[in-house]
Protein backbone atom coordinates (compact mmCIF):
# COMPACT_ATOMS: atom_id res chain seq x y z
CA UNK A 1 0.00 0.00 0.00
CA UNK A 2 1.30 3.42 -0.96
CA UNK A 3 0.93 6.05 1.80
CA UNK A 4 1.19 9.79 1.89
CA UNK A 5 4.19 10.79 3.99
CA UNK A 6 4.55 13.80 6.27
CA UNK A 7 8.00 14.73 7.58
CA UNK A 8 8.01 17.05 10.58
CA UNK A 9 10.93 19.49 10.35
CA UNK A 10 9.52 22.59 12.03
CA UNK A 11 11.47 22.46 15.31
CA UNK A 12 14.13 24.93 16.39
CA UNK A 13 16.66 22.31 17.55
CA UNK A 14 18.19 24.41 20.35
CA UNK A 15 20.09 21.46 21.82
CA UNK A 16 22.25 21.28 18.68
CA UNK A 17 23.88 24.56 19.82
CA UNK A 18 24.19 25.72 16.23
CA UNK A 19 22.95 28.39 13.85
CA UNK A 20 22.49 25.67 11.24
CA UNK A 21 18.93 24.25 11.23
CA UNK A 22 18.94 20.88 12.94
CA UNK A 23 17.65 18.91 9.95
CA UNK A 24 20.39 20.41 7.73
CA UNK A 25 23.22 19.00 9.81
CA UNK A 26 25.08 16.39 7.77
CA UNK A 27 26.13 12.82 8.31
CA UNK A 28 27.98 10.74 5.73
CA UNK A 29 27.88 13.61 3.26
CA UNK A 30 24.18 14.48 3.26
CA UNK A 31 21.76 16.35 5.51
CA UNK A 32 19.50 14.47 7.90
CA UNK A 33 16.49 15.55 5.85
CA UNK A 34 18.13 14.39 2.62
CA UNK A 35 18.61 10.87 3.99
CA UNK A 36 15.01 10.48 5.10
CA UNK A 37 13.60 12.01 1.91
CA UNK A 38 15.61 9.65 -0.33
CA UNK A 39 14.16 6.68 1.53
CA UNK A 40 10.64 8.16 1.60
CA UNK A 41 10.68 8.69 -2.17
CA UNK A 42 11.10 4.94 -2.63
CA UNK A 43 7.74 4.46 -0.91
CA UNK A 44 5.59 7.43 -1.91
CA UNK A 45 5.08 10.14 -4.50
CA UNK A 46 3.07 12.27 -2.05
CA UNK A 47 5.57 13.71 0.44
CA UNK A 48 4.83 16.70 2.68
CA UNK A 49 7.60 18.49 4.60
CA UNK A 50 6.35 20.59 7.51
CA UNK A 51 8.51 23.65 8.28
CA UNK A 52 8.49 26.68 10.55
CA UNK A 53 11.81 27.68 12.14
CA UNK A 54 14.44 28.42 9.44
CA UNK A 55 11.80 27.55 6.85
CA UNK A 56 13.36 29.59 4.03
CA UNK A 57 16.83 28.09 4.53
CA UNK A 58 15.49 24.55 4.66
CA UNK A 59 13.18 25.06 1.70
CA UNK A 60 16.01 26.46 -0.42
CA UNK A 61 18.18 23.44 0.38
CA UNK A 62 15.37 21.01 -0.44
CA UNK A 63 14.57 22.58 -3.78
CA UNK A 64 18.19 22.13 -4.91
CA UNK A 65 17.89 18.36 -4.85
CA UNK A 66 14.22 17.30 -4.68
CA UNK A 67 11.26 17.92 -6.95
CA UNK A 68 7.56 17.38 -6.31
CA UNK A 69 7.61 17.97 -2.57
CA UNK A 70 4.71 19.65 -0.77
CA UNK A 71 6.14 22.30 1.57
CA UNK A 72 3.77 23.05 4.46
CA UNK A 73 4.44 25.95 6.84
CA UNK A 74 3.09 25.23 10.32
CA UNK A 75 0.77 27.78 11.93
CA UNK A 76 3.03 27.81 14.96
CA UNK A 77 1.50 30.83 16.63
CA UNK A 78 -1.98 29.30 16.85
CA UNK A 79 -1.13 25.59 16.84
CA UNK A 80 2.34 24.87 18.26
CA UNK A 81 3.56 21.33 18.83
CA UNK A 82 3.62 18.08 16.89
CA UNK A 83 -0.16 17.93 16.58
CA UNK A 84 -0.22 21.43 15.14
CA UNK A 85 2.47 20.43 12.65
CA UNK A 86 0.17 18.01 10.79
CA UNK A 87 -2.97 20.16 10.83
CA UNK A 88 -2.22 21.72 7.44
CA UNK A 89 -1.81 18.45 5.54
CA UNK A 90 -3.83 17.52 2.46
CA UNK A 91 -2.84 13.89 1.89
CA UNK A 92 -3.44 12.12 -1.40
CA UNK A 93 -3.74 8.56 -0.09
CA UNK A 94 -5.83 6.71 2.50
CA UNK A 95 -2.87 6.29 4.82
CA UNK A 96 -0.58 9.00 6.24
CA UNK A 97 2.85 8.06 7.57
CA UNK A 98 4.18 10.76 9.90
CA UNK A 99 7.96 10.85 10.35
CA UNK A 100 10.45 13.15 12.05
CA UNK A 101 13.07 15.00 10.02
CA UNK A 102 15.76 14.20 12.60
CA UNK A 103 15.67 10.41 12.03
CA UNK A 104 18.18 9.91 9.19
CA UNK A 105 18.72 6.22 9.93
CA UNK A 106 15.20 5.24 8.82
CA UNK A 107 15.10 3.09 5.70
CA UNK A 108 12.27 2.33 3.31
CA UNK A 109 11.63 -1.07 4.88
CA UNK A 110 11.23 0.54 8.31
CA UNK A 111 8.64 2.92 6.87
CA UNK A 112 6.81 0.11 5.08
CA UNK A 113 6.56 -1.84 8.35
CA UNK A 114 4.34 0.89 9.81
CA UNK A 115 1.98 0.89 6.82
CA UNK A 116 1.22 -2.82 6.48
CA UNK A 117 -1.85 -2.88 8.74
CA UNK A 118 -4.55 -1.10 6.73
CA UNK A 119 -7.34 -1.95 9.19
CA UNK A 120 -5.89 -0.21 12.26
CA UNK A 121 -6.65 3.49 12.62
CA UNK A 122 -3.28 4.28 14.22
CA UNK A 123 -0.10 2.23 14.01
CA UNK A 124 2.82 3.64 15.97
CA UNK A 125 6.45 2.69 16.41
CA UNK A 126 7.64 1.76 19.92
CA UNK A 127 10.61 0.05 21.53
CA UNK A 128 11.64 -1.26 24.94
CA UNK A 129 14.54 0.45 26.69
CA UNK A 130 16.18 0.31 30.10
CA UNK A 131 16.77 4.06 29.85
CA UNK A 132 13.32 5.50 29.13
CA UNK A 133 14.13 8.98 30.45
CA UNK A 134 13.24 11.66 27.92
CA UNK A 135 10.80 9.48 25.95
CA UNK A 136 7.02 9.44 25.97
CA UNK A 137 5.79 6.32 27.78
CA UNK A 138 3.51 3.95 25.86
CA UNK A 139 0.73 2.49 27.99
CA UNK A 140 -0.30 -0.74 26.22
CA UNK A 141 -1.56 -4.26 26.92
CA UNK A 142 0.35 -7.47 26.23
CA UNK A 143 -0.81 -7.51 22.61
CA UNK A 144 0.48 -3.94 22.13
CA UNK A 145 -2.94 -2.36 21.85
CA UNK A 146 -2.13 1.18 22.97
CA UNK A 147 -4.28 3.05 25.46
CA UNK A 148 -2.28 6.23 25.82
CA UNK A 149 1.09 7.92 25.39
CA UNK A 150 2.21 10.07 28.30
CA UNK A 151 4.95 12.63 27.75
CA UNK A 152 7.68 12.52 30.40
CA UNK A 153 6.93 16.02 31.71
CA UNK A 154 3.30 15.00 32.21
CA UNK A 155 3.98 11.49 33.60
CA UNK A 156 3.57 10.49 37.25
CA UNK A 157 6.19 8.41 39.08
CA UNK A 158 4.53 5.10 38.23
CA UNK A 159 4.23 5.95 34.54
CA UNK A 160 7.90 6.97 34.41
CA UNK A 161 8.82 3.35 35.24
CA UNK A 162 7.28 2.08 31.98
CA UNK A 163 10.01 0.80 29.63
CA UNK A 164 7.96 0.74 26.41
CA UNK A 165 8.55 4.13 24.82
CA UNK A 166 7.36 6.10 21.82
CA UNK A 167 9.61 5.99 18.73
CA UNK A 168 7.93 9.11 17.35
CA UNK A 169 6.58 7.70 14.06
CA UNK A 170 2.94 7.07 13.25
CA UNK A 171 0.74 5.71 10.49
CA UNK A 172 -2.81 7.09 10.44
CA UNK A 173 -5.95 6.25 8.55
CA UNK A 174 -6.50 9.51 6.65
CA UNK A 175 -10.25 9.68 7.38
CA UNK A 176 -9.59 9.18 11.09
CA UNK A 177 -6.86 11.84 11.06
CA UNK A 178 -9.04 14.45 9.38
CA UNK A 179 -11.86 13.73 11.82
CA UNK A 180 -9.76 13.82 15.00
CA UNK A 181 -7.30 16.67 14.39
CA UNK A 182 -9.92 19.38 15.14
CA UNK A 183 -10.57 17.69 18.49
CA UNK A 184 -6.98 18.17 19.75
CA UNK A 185 -6.44 20.64 22.58
CA UNK A 186 -3.40 22.09 24.34
CA UNK A 187 -4.30 21.35 27.96
CA UNK A 188 -0.83 20.24 29.02
CA UNK A 189 2.32 21.54 30.68
CA UNK A 190 3.76 22.92 27.45
CA UNK A 191 0.48 24.38 26.10
CA UNK A 192 1.13 22.57 22.84
CA UNK A 193 -0.93 20.35 20.58
CA UNK A 194 0.50 16.86 20.91
CA UNK A 195 0.24 14.33 18.09
CA UNK A 196 0.29 11.69 20.84
CA UNK A 197 -3.09 12.90 22.11
CA UNK A 198 -4.61 11.35 18.98
CA UNK A 199 -4.01 7.97 20.63
CA UNK A 200 -6.08 9.01 23.63
CA UNK A 201 -8.83 10.37 21.37
CA UNK A 202 -8.85 7.16 19.35
CA UNK A 203 -9.48 5.14 22.49
CA UNK A 204 -12.23 7.50 23.63
CA UNK A 205 -14.05 7.16 20.31
CA UNK A 206 -13.53 3.40 19.98
CA UNK A 207 -10.90 3.49 17.24
CA UNK A 208 -8.03 1.00 17.06
CA UNK A 209 -4.45 1.81 18.06
CA UNK A 210 -1.58 -0.64 17.92
CA UNK A 211 2.18 -0.43 18.46
CA UNK A 212 4.77 -2.05 16.20
CA UNK A 213 8.08 -2.89 17.84
CA UNK A 214 11.05 -1.26 16.09
CA UNK A 215 14.80 -1.05 16.61
CA UNK A 216 15.89 1.72 18.98
CA UNK A 217 19.07 2.54 17.04
CA UNK A 218 17.25 2.81 13.72
CA UNK A 219 14.57 5.14 15.09
CA UNK A 220 16.88 7.31 17.17
CA UNK A 221 16.16 11.02 16.90
CA UNK A 222 19.07 13.46 16.80
CA UNK A 223 18.94 16.36 19.21
CA UNK A 224 22.62 17.00 19.96
CA UNK A 225 26.05 16.85 18.36
CA UNK A 226 26.79 13.70 20.37
CA UNK A 227 23.70 11.98 18.96
CA UNK A 228 24.68 13.16 15.48
CA UNK A 229 28.07 11.47 15.88
CA UNK A 230 26.45 8.29 17.19
CA UNK A 231 24.05 8.15 14.22
CA UNK A 232 26.87 8.75 11.75
CA UNK A 233 28.80 5.86 13.27
CA UNK A 234 25.80 3.57 12.73
CA UNK A 235 25.40 4.78 9.15
CA UNK A 236 29.11 4.28 8.46
CA UNK A 237 28.87 0.70 9.66
CA UNK A 238 25.94 0.13 7.28
CA UNK A 239 27.83 1.63 4.33
CA UNK A 240 31.02 -0.33 4.94
CA UNK A 241 29.23 -3.59 5.68
CA UNK A 242 27.37 -3.32 2.36
CA UNK A 243 30.57 -2.49 0.44
CA UNK A 244 32.50 -5.37 1.99
CA UNK A 245 29.67 -7.75 1.05
CA UNK A 246 30.07 -6.46 -2.52
CA UNK A 247 33.79 -7.27 -2.49
CA UNK A 248 35.68 -4.19 -1.26
CA UNK A 249 38.61 -5.17 1.00
CA UNK A 250 39.02 -2.93 4.06
CA UNK A 251 41.87 -2.96 6.53
CA UNK A 252 40.61 -1.90 9.98
CA UNK A 253 37.24 -0.71 8.61
CA UNK A 254 36.41 1.10 11.83
CA UNK A 255 39.13 3.65 10.94
CA UNK A 256 37.80 4.29 7.41
CA UNK A 257 35.26 7.02 6.52
CA UNK A 258 33.15 6.72 3.35
CA UNK A 259 30.37 9.10 2.34
CA UNK A 260 27.10 7.96 0.79
CA UNK A 261 27.92 9.20 -2.73
CA UNK A 262 31.10 7.10 -3.11
CA UNK A 263 30.95 4.22 -5.61
CA UNK A 264 33.17 1.23 -6.36
CA UNK A 265 33.74 -1.04 -9.32
CA UNK A 266 35.90 -4.13 -9.68
CA UNK A 267 38.35 -5.23 -6.99
CA UNK A 268 39.52 -2.59 -4.54
CA UNK A 269 41.56 -2.38 -1.35
CA UNK A 270 41.17 0.35 1.27
CA UNK A 271 43.80 0.53 3.98
CA UNK A 272 43.30 1.97 7.44
CA UNK A 273 42.57 5.67 7.87
CA UNK A 274 41.26 6.23 4.33
CA UNK A 275 38.69 9.03 3.80
CA UNK A 276 36.50 9.01 0.68
CA UNK A 277 34.18 11.97 0.13
CA UNK A 278 31.57 13.30 -2.28
CA UNK A 279 31.06 11.71 -5.69
CA UNK A 280 34.30 9.72 -5.61
CA UNK A 281 34.52 6.61 -7.80
CA UNK A 282 37.16 3.92 -7.19
CA UNK A 283 37.78 1.17 -9.74
CA UNK A 284 40.29 -1.68 -9.44
CA UNK A 285 42.55 0.38 -7.20
CA UNK A 286 44.53 0.25 -3.98
CA UNK A 287 44.00 3.23 -1.68
CA UNK A 288 46.70 3.19 0.95
CA UNK A 289 46.59 4.31 4.56
CA UNK A 290 45.54 7.82 5.58
CA UNK A 291 44.71 8.95 2.04
CA UNK A 292 41.90 11.44 1.39
CA UNK A 293 40.03 11.51 -1.93
CA UNK A 294 37.30 14.06 -2.66
CA UNK A 295 34.83 13.87 -5.58
CA UNK A 296 37.40 12.32 -7.91
CA UNK A 297 37.86 9.18 -9.99
CA UNK A 298 40.65 6.65 -9.45
CA UNK A 299 40.98 3.79 -11.95
CA UNK A 300 43.57 0.98 -12.00
CA UNK A 301 45.87 2.92 -9.70
CA UNK A 302 47.50 2.98 -6.28
CA UNK A 303 47.21 6.13 -4.19
CA UNK A 304 49.00 6.88 -0.93
CA UNK A 305 49.86 6.48 1.80
CA UNK A 306 49.17 10.03 3.06
CA UNK A 307 48.06 11.33 -0.34
CA UNK A 308 45.36 13.94 -0.97
CA UNK A 309 43.27 13.91 -4.15
CA UNK A 310 41.11 17.01 -4.26
CA UNK A 311 37.90 17.46 -6.30
CA UNK A 312 37.56 17.06 -10.07
CA UNK A 313 40.64 14.89 -10.50
CA UNK A 314 41.11 11.75 -12.58
CA UNK A 315 43.90 9.33 -11.73
CA UNK A 316 44.19 6.43 -14.17
CA UNK A 317 46.84 3.69 -14.48
CA UNK A 318 49.05 5.71 -12.15
CA UNK A 319 50.99 5.45 -8.93
CA UNK A 320 50.54 8.35 -6.50
CA UNK A 321 52.80 8.11 -3.47
CA UNK A 322 53.02 9.55 -0.01
CA UNK A 323 52.42 13.27 0.61
CA UNK A 324 51.37 13.98 -2.96
CA UNK A 325 48.50 16.44 -3.42
CA UNK A 326 46.46 16.50 -6.64
CA UNK A 327 43.83 19.13 -7.42
CA UNK A 328 41.57 19.35 -10.50
CA UNK A 329 44.08 17.35 -12.54
CA UNK A 330 44.13 14.40 -14.95
CA UNK A 331 46.98 11.92 -14.57
CA UNK A 332 47.16 9.00 -16.99
CA UNK A 333 49.94 6.45 -16.64
CA UNK A 334 51.95 8.68 -14.28
CA UNK A 335 54.32 7.99 -11.40
CA UNK A 336 54.42 10.65 -8.67
CA UNK A 337 56.16 8.96 -5.79
CA UNK A 338 56.29 11.58 -3.08
CA UNK A 339 56.09 15.17 -1.82
CA UNK A 340 54.59 16.98 -4.81
CA UNK A 341 51.72 19.35 -5.61
CA UNK A 342 49.99 18.84 -8.96
CA UNK A 343 47.18 21.36 -9.39
CA UNK A 344 45.25 22.23 -12.58
CA UNK A 345 47.45 19.85 -14.53
CA UNK A 346 47.14 17.33 -17.33
CA UNK A 347 49.98 14.79 -17.29
CA UNK A 348 50.27 12.02 -19.87
CA UNK A 349 51.48 8.43 -19.74
CA UNK A 350 55.03 7.39 -19.02
CA UNK A 351 55.83 10.58 -17.12
CA UNK A 352 57.76 10.42 -13.86
CA UNK A 353 57.23 13.24 -11.37
CA UNK A 354 60.23 13.77 -9.10
CA UNK A 355 60.08 14.61 -5.41
CA UNK A 356 59.28 18.22 -4.63
CA UNK A 357 57.62 19.03 -7.96
CA UNK A 358 55.14 21.93 -7.87
CA UNK A 359 52.77 23.22 -10.52
CA UNK A 360 52.58 26.91 -9.65
CA UNK A 361 48.99 27.32 -10.84
CA UNK A 362 47.88 30.52 -9.06
CA UNK A 363 49.09 34.02 -9.95
CA UNK A 364 47.19 35.76 -7.15
CA UNK A 365 44.12 36.37 -9.30
CA UNK A 366 43.48 33.34 -11.48
CA UNK A 367 44.33 29.63 -11.75
CA UNK A 368 46.31 28.44 -14.78
CA UNK A 369 46.92 25.02 -16.32
CA UNK A 370 50.08 22.97 -16.73
CA UNK A 371 50.11 20.45 -19.59
CA UNK A 372 52.83 17.80 -19.56
CA UNK A 373 53.22 15.27 -22.38
CA UNK A 374 54.28 11.64 -22.56
CA UNK A 375 57.52 10.12 -21.26
CA UNK A 376 58.63 13.25 -19.43
CA UNK A 377 61.23 12.83 -16.71
CA UNK A 378 60.79 15.56 -14.11
CA UNK A 379 63.75 15.97 -11.77
CA UNK A 380 63.32 16.70 -8.09
CA UNK A 381 62.53 20.24 -6.93
CA UNK A 382 61.02 21.38 -10.23
CA UNK A 383 58.56 24.26 -10.42
CA UNK A 384 56.26 24.80 -13.41
CA UNK A 385 55.07 28.42 -13.67
CA UNK A 386 51.64 28.04 -15.30
CA UNK A 387 50.24 28.47 -17.87
CA UNK A 388 52.81 26.24 -19.52
CA UNK A 389 53.14 23.23 -21.82
CA UNK A 390 55.82 20.57 -21.86
CA UNK A 391 56.17 18.35 -24.95
CA UNK A 392 56.75 14.60 -25.11
CA UNK A 393 60.10 12.94 -24.37
CA UNK A 394 61.44 15.83 -22.26
CA UNK A 395 63.88 15.82 -19.36
CA UNK A 396 63.56 18.52 -16.71
CA UNK A 397 66.75 18.80 -14.71
CA UNK A 398 66.47 18.75 -10.93
CA UNK A 399 66.11 22.19 -9.38
CA UNK A 400 64.70 23.80 -12.54
CA UNK A 401 62.05 26.52 -12.60
CA UNK A 402 60.22 26.15 -15.91
CA UNK A 403 58.93 29.50 -17.17
CA UNK A 404 58.60 28.75 -20.91
CA UNK A 405 56.99 26.02 -22.99
CA UNK A 406 59.41 23.12 -23.47
CA UNK A 407 59.64 21.58 -26.97
CA UNK A 408 59.57 17.84 -27.59
CA UNK A 409 62.77 15.91 -26.91
CA UNK A 410 64.51 18.75 -25.00
CA UNK A 411 66.43 19.04 -21.78
CA UNK A 412 65.25 21.96 -19.66
CA UNK A 413 67.77 23.28 -17.14
CA UNK A 414 68.24 26.70 -15.57
CA UNK A 415 70.55 26.16 -12.60
CA UNK A 416 72.82 29.00 -11.58
CA UNK A 417 76.56 28.17 -11.79
CA UNK A 418 77.92 26.62 -8.61
CA UNK A 419 80.53 28.83 -6.88
CA UNK A 420 82.96 28.21 -3.97
CA UNK A 421 84.24 31.00 -1.75
CA UNK A 422 87.37 29.80 -0.05
CA UNK A 423 87.46 29.82 3.81
CA UNK A 424 84.10 31.65 4.05
CA UNK A 425 83.01 29.54 7.03
CA UNK A 426 85.95 30.60 9.18
CA UNK A 427 85.56 34.28 8.29
CA UNK A 428 81.80 34.23 8.89
CA UNK A 429 82.01 32.70 12.35
CA UNK A 430 85.36 34.12 13.37
CA UNK A 431 87.00 30.78 14.10
CA UNK A 432 90.47 29.63 13.35
CA UNK A 433 91.04 27.30 10.46
CA UNK A 434 92.29 23.94 11.71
Amino acid sequence: MRPSIAIMAAGLGTRMKSSTPKVLHKLCGYTMLHHILKEAQSLSDDIHVVLFHHSEDIKAELLKKFAGLHIVIQNHERFPGTGGAIMGLKPKYNRVLVLSGDMPLLQTEDMRLLCQDENTDIVMGAFYTNKPKGYGRVLADDELHVKEIVEEKDADEEQKKVKLVNAGVYSFNTHFLNKMLPKLDNNNAQKEYYITDLIKLANEYGNSVKAVLVEENTFMGINSKAQLAAAESIMQNRIKHTLMKEGVIMRLPETIYIEMGVTFEGENILENGVTLLGKTHIQNSHIKSHTRIESSTVIDSSVGPFAHVRPYSLVKNSHIGNFVEIKKSTLTGVKAGHLSYLGDAVIDEGTNVGCGTITCNYDGKEKHQTIIGKNVFIGSDTQFIAPIEVGDDVIIAAGTTVTKNVPKGSLAINRAPLKFIKDFFYKRFGVDKK
